[in-house]
């Protein structure tokens, strides 16, 4: 089995938004339907901040000693949703809007499990500011707004992580159609669609570079 791997730098060019709820019972909900096992759901929960201060419609960054943080799920999520919007355009032969999230799944990894925030090459112990925004949304009811609140980290805030693509040998698998290069498409989006919150918003938006470029066997 063959992969690579590349490690890259992010710089956010906009604002990036806090995803985790700060509703922490409505947190551990969540990330108890969604994680693998219960110890991955406890060290999840374990991280969001608790504090009187923090409203229950808060959006926050996940946290620890070392400063804040995104999970390594947070950017497989971005690759996975970059790649569907390329299958929507027509970019591939065999993938599809159908099949890619499975493909993604068995075959993009990312690490660290934590991704640390950074700026000046230290990692940010607290968030820059809160931004609240009105939600929008049409009922049976009729249209409802609701304010929303997250916290947030200027631009210029970096992180990095690497991401590693076991390559299929079966020419003949949609599998096949991932490769190093569309990651790097990818990651090129980042200047139009974000990361975080309200990224169809413009926030989040980021540029890249690549650090480390490695090929070999897998371990």
């Amino acid at each position: 089995m063959k992969t690579s791997s590349i490690t890259v730098e992010i710089t956010f060019t906009q604002p990036l938004l806090a995803t985790a709820s700060g509703n922490a019972e409505l947190q551990a909900e969540f990330i108890a339907s969604k994680a693998p096992t219960k110890e991955a759901a406890d060290e999840e929960v374990s991280t969001v901040p608790v504090s009187d201060q923090i409203e229950k419609a808060s959006t926050v960054f996940h946290r620890d000693d070392n400063g804040l943080f995104l999970y390594d799920y947070t950017w497989r999520g971005y690759l996975k949703e970059t790649i569907g919007h390329m299958c929507e355009l027509g970019e591939f032969k065999k993938l599809s809007k159908w099949t890619h999230k499975r493909a993604v799944d068995g075959s993009i990894f990312v690490k660290p499990r934590r991704i640390y925030l950074q700026r000046g090459g230290k990692n940010l112990a607290e968030p820059d500011d809160t931004i609240q925004r009105p939600l929008r949304a049409t009922t049976m009811q009729g249209d409802r707004v609701a304010l929303a609140r997250s916290e947030c980290v200027s631009e210029g805030t970096q992180c990095q992580f690497t991401v590693t693509l076991l390559e299929s040998a079966n020419t003949k698998s949609a599998w096949s159609e991932l490769n190093m290069d569309l990651l790097r498409q990818c990651l090129d989006m980042g200047a139009f669609k974000g990361h975080g919150q309200w990224r169809g918003g413009g926030w989040g938006v980021f540029s890249w570079k690549e650090i480390v470029a490695t090929n070999g066997p897998a371990k």
